[in-house]
């Protein structure tokens, strides 16, 4: 596919069949969030993938478990693809992703945002590119704030220091695949030219 094309055709999916992704194609899509742009190209960010049903369920909870609702747009998302905004009803901040990427990067530096995000925009990109649904999701950073996350981290062999910035999540789309949003206007100013 065009990239334009597959850029325009990329959605945020937060409702999955029951069928795991292949292994190569998660594969793929992690390889491309490692080819992302990184300040300085440090390389820093590293990635866990969860592909165990119950882990990715518990962690999904987790995720949702520390959210401050006060702190959301009130603004409707979707009804098609509800999100954790649109119906509160919803225990799994991972809406019952197959598969989902945590991506980490260095508390203390600067740049680990932009480079987490990076990260997880080349993949939902080689995602879609591969047939497979995504939606990046953040709220990582309280995630992992207990003992039983840090366990989890220790297991996993993510260095001290370092803390989830952000999720990927991936599998097959449960019903039909969103439809496009028109684009607000007035997003954009291109200044060719100032006399300052």
């Amino acid at each position: 596919m065009d990239l334009f094309a597959l850029i325009r055709h990329r959605r945020s999916v937060r409702k999955y069949e029951d069928r795991q992704i292949p292994r190569e194609d998660l594969e793929r899509i992690i390889e491309a969030g490692l080819y992302a742009p990184n300040a300085g190209g440090g390389q820093r960010s590293i990635i866990v993938a969860l592909r165990d049903p119950k882990l990715t369920e518990t962690v999904g909870k987790m995720n949702l478990a520390k959210l401050d609702r006060s702190r959301l747009s009130s603004n409707f998302v979707s009804k098609e693809q509800p999100s954790i905004i649109d119906d509160p009803t919803i225990k799994s901040g991972f809406y019952g992703a197959p598969t989902v990427c945590i991506i980490f990067a260095q508390s203390n530096f600067l740049y680990s945002i932009p480079d987490a995000f990076c990260c997880a925009e080349n993949m939902v990109l080689a995602a879609t590119e591969l047939g497979i649904s995504s939606c990046i999701i953040a709220r990582g950073e309280e995630t992992f704030d207990s003992d039983y996350g840090h366990k989890l981290m220790h297991e996993w062999n993510v260095p001290p220091g370092y803390i989830a910035r952000c999720f990927v999540l991936l599998g097959y789309c449960s019903g039909d695949y969103p439809t496009i949003k028109p684009r607000k206007t007035g997003r954009v100013n291109i200044i060719e030219s100032t006399t300052l």
